[in-house]
């Protein structure tokens, strides 16, 4: 029989792992949250060709937002808040990397995705990506091989958050249960 693997650890536990400020291991980044951890996890899927418009998560949430992103790698441009002409900056989410914006890039800034099958530019330099030295060797060569381009495929996010006020609505939601009544 073939040892079995522990199981993994929730990712919400991992989350909880990291710090709020390098150095510091006791407090976390949603140790201010009203919850003191993630309650909320939303799945999108991008399409090659699909985008979203550069907008804020907003006060709905406590403003720490982490996204774990699977499947194609994928740039998130971010713009300062009314210049919404050229990005600020352009990130590129690596498959399987884990972004956490939070603070002023949270408060003051705006995140989209552009609508496009390919995304260009990508290197280290003036109108690249910020992160470009913190990607991968591995990456960084099939891009350079690939002429600074890499061609989108199915993209799937999961967001993590925690939302500042939730209400119970379980009574209300009485036509979901079994027969209809409450």
């Amino acid at each position: 029989m073939a040892p079995s693997l522990p199981p993994p650890e929730p990712t919400t536990t991992r989350l909880l792992s990291v710090p709020l400020h390098e150095g510091q291991s006791k407090e976390n980044i949603f140790a201010g949250s009203p919850h003191g951890a993630p309650n909320h996890c939303l799945i999108n899927e991008y399409t090659p060709g699909q985008g979203i418009h550069p907008h804020e998560d907003g006060a709905a949430y406590y403003p720490v937002v982490c996204t774990i992103s699977l499947g194609s790698p994928i740039v998130l441009d971010v713009y300062r808040k009314g210049e919404s002409k050229k990005p600020a900056y352009r990130i590129l989410q690596e498959q399987g990397s884990l972004l956490i914006s939070m603070e002023e890039m949270y408060t003051d800034y705006l995140h989209g995705i552009k609508e496009v099958e390919v995304d260009e530019e990508l290197h280290g330099g003036e109108g690249g990506v910020c992160n470009w030295e913190m990607l991968g060797k591995e990456w960084r060569a099939r891009i350079e091989d690939n002429g600074g381009k890499w061609g989108r495929e199915i993209r799937v996010s999961a967001t993590f958050r925690d939302v500042m006020s939730v209400k119970k609505v379980g009574k209300g939601l009485g036509f979901l249960s079994a027969g209809g009544k409450n």
